[in-house]
């Protein structure tokens, strides 16, 4: 299926016409997004935690360590809600009340799974890198067994998810058009600097591809 199944979960109520439930659409906001904000309750207290993720397939991936309250909530397969925003500009209306932002939004419910397999594991520690970077796994050298024993990965299925975006310019009240109000939007982009070498790097390596190329991850879908 091209689609995600829509439940009582996922489906938008108030403005239900900027949501997307095919895959196109939130894998392009999941893969381009370099973080999320994981929702779940602990001891009867909500918790909201920024972290990085990643997708494979239909599973996202998080990790941290082993130690870290949220890993060890998550591993138990308790409810958690994941979110995910990209920001691409302001919407300046000709009121308040409908001035705006254009976003692109992911949200996910449902329960994670301690990844306890080796091949998995080290299969999604890989896609992460090179998520951020590709092609710089192999340049790597291999994570060691403590460093794996120290390092949590939890999977995500995406079975319940859907996106939101809103983008284009104000819609304002017919009467407000007319007013001497400047209106319209202000792009906002994210964009990588230039690459800042270790100060220990060994002499005359130069930048990898990967890092001139950063910028694309960034791109928005009108340019």
């Amino acid at each position: 299926m091209d689609s995600y199944e829509v439940t009582p979960r996922t489906r938008l109520g108030r403005l239900a016409k900027r949501g997307a439930y095919d895959r196109g659409t939130v894998h392009g906001i999941l893969d381009q997004a370099l973080i999320c904000h994981v929702g779940f309750v602990v001891d009867g207290h909500p918790r909201v935690i920024p972290t990085a993720h990643w997708r494979l397939g239909d599973t996202l991936y998080l990790h941290g360590s082993a130690a870290s309250r949220m890993m060890r909530s998550l591993a138990t397969g308790i409810e958690l809600s994941v979110a995910v925003t990209l920001m691409d500009g302001l919407v300046l209306a000709r009121s308040g009340f409908h001035s705006s932002i254009n976003y692109r939004s992911v949200v996910i419910h449902g329960r994670g799974r301690k990844v306890t397999r080796a091949a998995e594991r080290l299969r999604a520690l890989e896609a992460f890198v090179e998520k951020l970077t590709p092609g710089r796994w192999a340049e790597l050298r291999p994570p060691t067994e403590q460093e794996l024993k120290a390092t949590t990965v939890i999977a995500v299925p995406l079975a319940e998810v859907s996106a939101k975006l809103r983008a284009g310019p104000p819609v304002d009240d017919e009467d407000d058009y007319g007013l001497d109000v400047r209106a319209g939007e202000l792009p906002l982009a994210t964009r990588a600097g230039a690459p800042r070498a270790d100060p220990r790097l060994k002499p005359g390596m130069p930048a990898p591809a990967y890092l001139a190329d950063f910028n694309r991850r960034f791109t928005a879908p009108d340019g």
